[in-house]
Formats: structure tokens, C-alpha cells, sequence
């Protein structure tokens, strides 16, 4: 089944909400550190509520030790800076989901060894939706295309 990747969170809420995203829908969480916080337990508990115990976490050390993890999966990045919609994508249960820093995203080296990289379409002047918000909305759709 796919993954969702946090690539060195910034906020231990936002990791707490991937937690119990993750644990609902079955999903493994993978966090790529540094963390731009100390991991405390008690912390990412109190966002993650009582689901830290129903998630597969897997925490790697860097993001070479993350890709050695997963030569056979295929790297999805969700990205403000790509040009395709997840709407328009075909997503496979191969499929790794990575969501950047909140404050920087991923740097310029990893985005452009990842080939996927996907967007979800703003209205107006807007940005970007809180990082926990878009990885629902593209992991919904990714399962939705997988799982029919």
C-alpha cells in the first residue's frame, strides 16, 4: 500500500495529524530527520491523540537512508512548484507520498531527482493549504483511484 512521507516536519501537530491520518486509513508513515523539533513522545501524543499506538511509524535518520529503505518505490512529491494536479496523476499502491518541510519544502537537490511531483490547484492569490489538509486531500485521492 503507499506511504506518506514527512521530509523533516516542522511542526510536532502537523506530525500528530499524520499519525492518526495514517492510523485511520491503514497507511505507513514515514518521517525523514531531522525533525526541526526534539521528537517528544508527549507532544506528538497529545496531536496524534490515542493513534500513535494503531500507526506504522518509520522514522529514517536522513533522506539517503530513506531512499536505501525503498529502492523499488516510487517517489511522489506534493509540491506548490510542480505543474501537474494529483487530479490528473495515476497513482499505483507503489507510490511513496512526500510532503516537505512546512516552512521550506523540500530542497532544490531532492525536488529535482524526484520525476512526480504534484500540485494542488489555488484559487486567487493563495499559496498553500496546511500541509496535513493537501496530504489528505491526495492521499483520498490516491486511494480512491487504487482501491476504487
Amino acid at each position: 500500500m503507499i506511504h506518506i512521507a514527512l521530509y523533516q516536519p516542522d511542526i510536532p501537530q502537523n506530525v500528530g495529524a499524520a499519525i492518526r491520518l495514517c492510523a485511520c486509513l491503514g497507511l505507513t508513515l514515514d518521517i525523514i530527520e531531522p525533525c526541526g523539533f526534539p521528537w517528544d513522545l508527549k507532544k506528538i501524543k497529545q496531536s496524534g491523540m490515542d493513534y500513535l499506538e494503531e500507526a506504522n511509524i518509520v522514522r529514517h535518520n536522513s533522506w539517503d537512508a530513506f531512499n536505501e529503505a525503498y529502492p523499488d518505490k516510487r517517489l511522489v512529491l506534493m509540491t506548490t512548484k510542480a505543474s501537474e494536479s494529483y487530479t490528473k496523476f495515476k497513482f499505483s499502491e507503489n507510490d511513496i507520498l512526500i510532503a516537505g518541510r512546512e516552512s521550506s519544502g523540500v530542497p532544490e537537490e531532492i525536488h529535482a531527482t524526484i520525476e512526480n511531483r504534484l500540485k494542488i490547484i489555488m484559487e486567487g492569490k493563495t499559496r498553500s493549504l496546511n500541509i496535513i489538509n493537501a496530504t489528505a486531500m491526495i492521499t483520498g485521492e490516491a486511494l480512491r483511484q487504487i482501491k476504487g
